[in-house]
């Protein structure tokens, strides 16, 4: 990979993580696709790249919110759901390394990352529309948010998204937080889930080729967008976080739609 596309590799990071942040995304799901749409490296090494710099990214904004003494992490439940994220982050990596196992070109399994994302992005994009009309519940029983943890690790790991939308969705609805406060606690589980993902990557010898420069400078760019995009969340308000979620699910659908008939052709 050349130096220039090294440097848009970054930039898209930078991007990414400074709307991850606000939005308590991690990143990755915006990373994932855009760079799965460049073709510039495999499936596998995007993923890879893709997950440190989330890692960086969700480590610094949790350690700042902490160390600041924010309460909107709710550690009672935060940390259950964070331990299972864990457990499922190694379970997610390899199912993503079984699945790929079964396709002559292992890039293709990038079509099956694509329409997993496009259908939990579109139900997140229903589900936020809607979520004014909707029952919400106020879980817990740490063995249920071990549970839940673990469902969202697997689906974070094996898309190599970080947590994306789903962790919202989830916490909105079992956890009946607000925007801001749902955000804090995904960028929580994020961190574990990475950090456990990374884990199996590294014992597994799994880890795909991949140009140093390339993972400095995204992990850079994660951790500047961290810092911007934590500025930005105390800035913004409730409902402009919610419209910027919304626009951004819309447009990650396309991205997806795009992914999946490249991969598939």
């Amino acid at each position: 990979m050349s130096p220039l596309q090294s440097i848009l590799f970054s930039a898209v990071s930078l991007f990414a993580s400074i709307i991850g942040a606000v939005c308590g995304i991690g990143g990755g799901v915006i990373i994932k696709p855009v760079l799965d749409a460049f073709g510039w490296a495999s499936v596998s090494t995007i993923s890879f790249l893709s997950s440190c710099t989330v890692l960086a990214m969700s480590s610094y904004s949790v350690t700042k919110s902490i160390g600041a003494g924010d309460r909107l992490v709710r550690l009672k439940t935060g940390t259950p759901l964070a331990i299972g994220a864990a457990i499922g982050g190694i379970v997610g990596k390899q199912l993503f390394t079984g699945i790929a196992a079964f396709f002559p070109d292992p890039d293709q399994v990038g079509a099956v990352q694509a329409l997993c994302l496009a259908i939990i992005t579109c139900g997140t994009l229903i589900y936020s529309l809607r979520k004014d009309k909707i029952h919400t519940y106020t879980v817990t029983s740490a063995p249920l948010c071990i549970l839940i943890g673990m469902t969202l690790g697997i689906c974070s790991s094996f898309l190599g998204i970080g947590g994306g939308p789903i962790n919202l969705v989830v916490l909105y609805f079992f956890f009946s937080m607000d925007t801001k406060t749902a955000a804090a606690n995904s960028l929580y589980i994020i961190l574990f889930s990475q950090i456990s993902s990374l884990i199996a990557t590294l014992l597994g010898g799994d880890v795909p080729d991949f140009t140093p420069f390339t993972l400095v400078v995204m992990v850079a760019g994660g951790i500047l967008g961290g810092m911007l995009g934590r500025m930005w969340n105390r800035r913004l308000t409730n409902e402009r976080v919610d419209r910027l979620f919304i626009i951004l699910m819309m447009v990650i659908v396309g991205i997806c739609i795009y992914n999946i008939v490249h991969y598939a052709g």
